[in-house]
């Protein structure tokens, strides 16, 4: 992970929309990729952090981050969560459906502890990315949709449970891998147009709208993602514009950006091992499969979301990339991380790195097969820093527990109760 590149994004998304619209907050979306040491990043630049997990919120607890500006997120948070995110005061709770919200105003009654919350609302608008990383449509699991009257139900029993709850506004999310600012502007629109609604029956204004994150990132040559600056003039725009139109005072602008800020960041360095060739119908009539050291317990996202990348052989970086190959993982499944790669002339022991890997890739890693997570490095000015430690064979088998009854024993490899 290219630490200093990840300042630089931080810095370029902060003065963007201070240019076009200083009431803002930005906060880093953890799912996309958490450590201990990016949380120390974060909270060196001046963003909040969005979590959506207790794992994730113990981590930045742990790490030291002000959790007065953690942003709790998540479809079905569990009382337990509700309650960590209470002892430690984060600064909101992103509410997602009745029965948290239900559970929420319980528990903060109980303990006598005002808690900030948004109401996450679903726009109803298409994002134009893969169906599995859409969230802003009609029929999703996330939010409390406009249409139905949900929404409003929403914001009228957070408003009745005041002071144990307090709304400060609305948040939604549209989807993710984003390259264009379409989408963000229309749901901005609806967004707007809804609290213009609820004004004339209300009192209540509010205070924050949160836009999510989203935007893309290029993964290939080919993919052209708005800049930072063009996507903040664009929000900015489409937002005074919305709240002009139905004259509705400025709120603060909240964004909570993740794969954008981290994706290029971060190099995926595999060694190759067997290399095999094999017969194919269409032309050149061979196909070349490179294996590596990896794969989808690394980077599951071709796997799931048919996500594509390229790369390149990092110990011949000057040599052409003449030549076709197929990036193999070495998981009991397809595994095909890259289909046909311009790598060029590759050999067993090369270095393969696959770029744009800093979003949603370690954050995703598994131990499919009993793999060990690799270890995770920061690169700054000349210096490289460990931040996770490779795992080791140990760490694999530490959780584990054998029943007595399992024991296996040099004296009998009956089960037993046998016959």
């Amino acid at each position: 992970m290219d630490e200093q590149f990840i300042r630089q994004t931080i810095r370029q998304y902060k003065k963007a929309f201070e240019d076009h619209y200083p009431k803002n907050e930005i906060s880093f979306a953890g799912k996309a990729f958490l450590n201990q040491a990016i949380c120390g990043l974060v909270a060196q630049e001046g963003l909040g952090l969005d979590v959506a997990s207790a794992g994730e919120l113990y981590t930045a607890v742990t790490a030291g981050f002000p959790t007065e500006k953690i942003l709790f997120h998540g479809n079905n948070k569990s009382q337990d969560e509700l309650e960590l995110a209470l002892h430690y005061r984060v600064g909101r709770i992103v509410v997602d459906n009745f029965q948290e919200l239900a559970t929420l105003v319980r528990l903060t009654h109980n303990r006598h502890q005002h808690q900030d919350i948004l109401i996450r609302v679903a726009p109803g608008v298409d994002p134009h990315t893969h169906r599995l990383i859409r969230t802003g449509q009609e029929d999703t699991k996330f939010g409390f949709n406009l249409r139905s009257g949900d929404a409003r139900k929403a914001i009228s029993q957070a408003l009745e449970a005041k002071p144990w709850v307090n709304l400060r506004g609305l948040h939604c999310h549209i989807g993710s891998q984003l390259l264009d600012t379409q989408t963000h502007q229309e749901a901005i629109d609806v967004v707007v147009g809804f609290l213009a609604d609820l004004s004339r029956d209300s009192a209540w204004r509010a205070e924050e709208i949160d836009i999510g994150g989203g935007l893309g990132i290029r993964y290939l040559d080919s993919n052209r993602p708005p800049a930072i600056d063009a996507f903040a003039e664009a929000t900015a725009t489409s937002l005074l514009c919305s709240l002009q139109k139905h004259n509705l005072p400025t709120p603060t602008l909240l964004q909570e950006p993740g794969r954008s800020i981290v994706g290029e960041a971060g190099v995926t360095l595999y060694t190759v091992g067997a290399i095999k060739t094999v017969p194919i119908q269409e032309e050149p009539g061979k196909r070349i499969y490179v294996a590596i050291d990896g794969g989808m317990s690394d980077n599951p996202r071709p796997q799931l979301y048919e996500s594509v990348y390229e790369c390149l052989s990092a110990n011949r970086a000057g040599q052409p990339r003449d030549r076709k190959v197929t990036i193999a993982g070495k998981h009991c499944e397809t595994d095909i991380l890259i289909w046909n790669a311009d790598v060029g002339h590759v050999e067993t022991g090369d270095i393969l790195a696959v770029q744009s890997t800093g979003a949603y890739n370690y954050s995703m890693a598994s131990n499919y097969n009993r793999f060990r997570k690799p270890a995770c490095v920061f690169v700054t000015n000349g210096k490289s820093y460990l931040v996770s430690e490779r795992e080791s064979l140990d760490d694999v088998v530490r959780l584990d527990r054998i029943p007595a009854h399992l024991a296996i024993s040099a004296a009998s490899s009956e089960p037993a109760g046998a016959a």
